[in-house]
């Protein structure tokens, strides 16, 4: 199976994943910093707690999308917090659900229902 049909296999994306997914899109965080990134973005409307936030990043894991760094990824941090990083399948995946996203975004602007339709 190549990337971008392990990819489909995926979507749509449950929220929290999707969430998750793009709050490592800009580099290795840790678990706190994930929680927080995804509370800011959605100014609060969604709330990852621990056993949420853990238990999914689990998952995400396990499907290849994370990985868990070993080590810290800053000297200066608290060596207990667990980093994590998207994978380059886990980009794809982002990817893939950000477009697929966007093209419902698309349909519903040019719907009637919606009054922009002409």
């Amino acid at each position: 199976m190549n990337t971008h049909e392990g990819a489909g296999r995926l979507l749509p994306l449950k929220p929290v994943w999707f969430h998750i997914l793009l709050s490592l899109a800009d580099g290795p965080q840790h678990g706190y910093g994930v929680r927080s990134l995804v509370e800011e973005r959605t100014d609060g409307a969604v709330k990852l707690w621990p056993a949420t936030l853990y238990g999914t990043l689990r998952q995400l894991t396990a499907e290849g999308l994370v990985d868990a760094l070993d080590g810290d990824a800053d000297p200066d941090d608290d060596a207990r917090r667990q980093y994590y990083r998207l994978t380059r399948f886990g980009s794809e995946v982002l990817r893939r659900e950000t477009e697929r996203l966007e093209a419902l975004v698309a349909a519903a602007r040019g719907s009637r229902a919606l009054g922009s339709a002409t």
